[in-house]
């Protein structure tokens, strides 16, 4: 049986994740300027997906939310230009999601933008409680057998080369439409 520190102790830590992650989202908004936290984190996990692999469904394991929040979120982008869906090479029934050159460039000042916040989110930890946290954070995650399908891989991101890369596909899409 456990006893009551335990299950006060349990509900305390809900109650701040829950909280912390709210305090977080609305603060990293503050600090971004053409997306919201989660419009970028959306294109960061874009970028941690193998190419032809940013389909709505990848999008959202590698987020761990729903493809109903991603399909609201890839909608959001997409009017603003900063993103476009593209037919499946992988999967006719599939789209993929593609960052624009504008995305591009609106991802690069958002992404230095975000680091910048990240100072000042983690100031007070060292190195190695910052490890502690996530190791921990992993444990966690997979309360319910799922493992996070993190963002441990290093991303080569050169906008300028991405740009190259999205117009050549832009430009197969479109002569395919016509």
């Amino acid at each position: 049986m456990e006893n009551n520190r335990t299950i006060f102790l349990r509900q305390q830590v809900y109650a701040t994740l829950f909280s912390l992650a709210n305090k977080i989202q609305v603060k990293g908004d503050q600090n971004l300027e053409a997306f919201t936290s989660r419009q970028l984190m959306m294109l960061i996990s874009i970028l941690h997906l193998p190419d032809g692999f940013a389909s709505i469904n990848n999008i959202a394991r590698k987020m761990g939310t729903t493809k109903q929040s991603i399909k609201q979120l890839v909608n959001i982008v997409e009017k603003k230009g900063y993103i476009m869906t593209v037919p499946s090479k992988n999967d006719k029934r599939s789209v993929n999601i593609v960052i624009t050159p504008s995305g591009n460039q609106a991802l690069y000042r958002d992404a230095i933008r975000g680091t910048e916040f990240f100072d000042t989110l983690f100031y007070e930890l060292t190195s190695e409680e910052l490890d502690t946290l996530w190791t921990l954070l992993k444990k966690l995650y997979r309360f319910d057998g799922v493992e996070q399908d993190g963002f441990e891989e290093t991303v080569e991101y050169n906008p300028l080369e991405k740009d190259k890369q999205n117009n050549e596909i832009a430009d197969t899409t479109f002569s395919r439409l016509i």
